[in-house]
């Protein structure tokens, strides 16, 4: 198990570029299923989740071609469906949450699909519902052995229907929108997630043959189609390491430009950081972050104090409520930040409290943050990485803590930022990867 020994107190100044979206790389990955021809994805993140995912398809049969560090070739015109049935198979996808994107690709080209119970982060229960719900309303019929944890899925004879979502669910849409390209007739799907990824995934099944039409609303409309072709995709920048970047040059009062953030996708993500108190420099589509002394937290309209809630897109997306919250530790003013969507993911606030900050966790959903305006600086710790999340909010406390801190488990930060010690020290800071 690797660890972090972060020396705090270093200001970065410099340039950094954003990794691909790796939520938009797990759909797009699992996407290359539905055709026999190539497919070139550019911008691939080496990170940890996402090499597991090219591993998996690569033992499923399909022929993959590394063009370049960021470029990937797929072909999946023979796929071995007896793997399915092995315990590696089972054993690897139940080790990556975004595994069970697999399954609309298999049930719309092969008619059917397997797989375990997927796990992921530690953050709360994330249900299943609304994937196999979706189907269900195609025609696809499943079975789930609850002792070995198995889920069976007959797509043999899929049809086109109307359905209304439980939940705008990013990954359920994304699942149900490949089972639908090939079902036969016409597909609505109404309260559909609406995030970049599921824009970029529906623009490339077009490209592919799909007819989906909607795009960027919660209403999707799909005829589907009897074959998809081959393309060439490129992942978005990552707006949630570009998030990450922001809240710690203002923890770390360091001077950064982000590059090529395509700020029109970022939605509201900028303003969030704003109404911290952070200044933001939007030159083109690079992000320039100043050396902040100080940074003060807006209060609402009325006086009161300001909430930061996660809401489906294009509201906040829960994935930065991490970084928002160990941001505001050294602001000036209090912030209550409120985790509708997982009941765990706010448990990591106990470390900060021990490195100094005045944090008061109300509930599993609330903390309420009380920023002491730098006056008493973070101290350096020894901590774990509970999740990917909350360990880049770990590390970014530590970068602007006094003394010397340890992050244990930092796998799971490998799991979603490239080469983040690397590319951070590059910037000044100070951060030794100890195997």
């Amino acid at each position: 198990m690797a660890s972090f020994r972060v020396t705090g107190g270093q200001k970065l100044r410099g340039e950094i570029i954003p990794q691909g979206a790796k939520n938009e790389a797990l759909q797009v990955l699992c996407a290359v299923l539905l055709s026999p021809e190539d497919i070139t994805i550019e911008k691939i993140p080496n990170i940890r989740d996402v090499n597991k995912l090219i591993e998996l398809l690569g033992d499923m049969g399909v022929k993959i071609t590394k063009n370049g560090p960021e470029s990937y070739t797929f072909n999946a015109e023979s796929i071995n469906l007896d793997y399915l049935e092995t315990g590696d198979f089972l054993a690897k996808a139940s080790a990556l949450r975004g595994s069970v994107m697999i399954l609309g690709p298999l049930l719309a080209r092969f008619g059917k699909g397997k797989i375990s119970k997927p796990g992921g982060d530690k953050i709360g229960r994330r249900r299943m519902d609304t994937h196999f719900t979706g189907f269900q309303k195609l025609g696809a019929t499943f079975r789930y052995d609850k002792k070995k944890e198995i889920y069976h899925i007959d797509g043999s004879e899929l049809r086109g229907c109307y359905m209304l979502l439980d939940e705008a669910s990013v990954t359920g849409t994304a699942n149900i929108v490949m089972a639908a390209v090939m079902a036969k007739g016409k597909t609505t799907i109404y309260n559909a997630a609406c995030e970049p990824y599921i824009q970029q995934l529906c623009a490339m099944l077009n490209r592919m043959g799909a007819k989906i039409s909607g795009v960027g609303s919660n209403l999707l409309e799909i005829e589907g189609v009897t074959a998809l072709k081959g393309t060439t995709h490129t992942l978005l920048p990552d707006m949630i390491e570009i998030g990450s970047f922001i809240g710690l040059a203002a923890m770390t009062q360091s001077e950064i430009t982000i590059k090529d953030v395509q700020v029109q996708r970022l939605g509201i993500i900028p303003e969030i950081f704003q109404r911290m108190g952070i200044k933001l420099e939007i030159n083109g589509d690079d992000i320039h972050i100043p050396a902040q002394k100080h940074y003060e937290i807006e209060t609402f309209i009325d006086g009161s104090i300001l909430t930061i809630a996660d809401a489906i897109w294009p509201g906040f997306t829960p994935d930065l409520l991490s970084i928002v919250l160990v941001t505001a530790t050294q602001a000036k003013g209090t912030v209550l930040v409120h985790q509708k969507m997982f009941e765990s993911r706010l448990f990591f606030v106990d470390k900060l409290i021990d490195m100094g900050a005045q944090i008061i966790l109300c509930d599993p959903h609330r903390a309420t943050v009380i920023g002491l305006d730098r006056k008493y600086p973070l101290r350096g710790i020894r901590m774990t990485s509970p999740d990917i999340r909350a360990g880049v909010a770990l590390l970014i406390a530590a970068m602007s803590a006094e003394g010397t801190s340890v992050i244990d488990n930092v796998e799971q930060i490998d799991r979603g930022y490239q080469y983040i010690d690397q590319r951070l020290n590059a910037l000044g800071a100070s951060i030794q990867r100890i195997e």
